[in-house]
């Protein structure tokens, strides 16, 4: 039967074998998340410009978009 110190052996070379398939994928994960943050903070840090008003046209709701709606005095 096993001994504890082979059953230790045991487990950290599966461990090893793990980390060495899924390593690079969970390090790249990890890079991604911490850019995200970064950004995130960053955008909360900051100070937000004012939203800018656009002049167009007025679409009336469940008409389709780009045409314009039909009513009196429209041609």
């Amino acid at each position: 039967m096993f001994g504890l110190s082979e059953l230790a052996i045991i487990l950290i070379v599966v461990i090893a074998v793990i980390a060495v398939k899924k390593g690079p994928e969970l390090v790249r994960s990890a890079g991604r998340s911490t850019r995200i943050l970064k950004a995130e903070a960053r955008a909360a840090r900051d100070p937000q410009p004012a939203p800018q008003v656009i002049q167009g046209e007025v679409v009336e709701p469940g008409s389709p978009t780009g045409q314009r709606p039909q009513g009196p005095g429209t041609t």
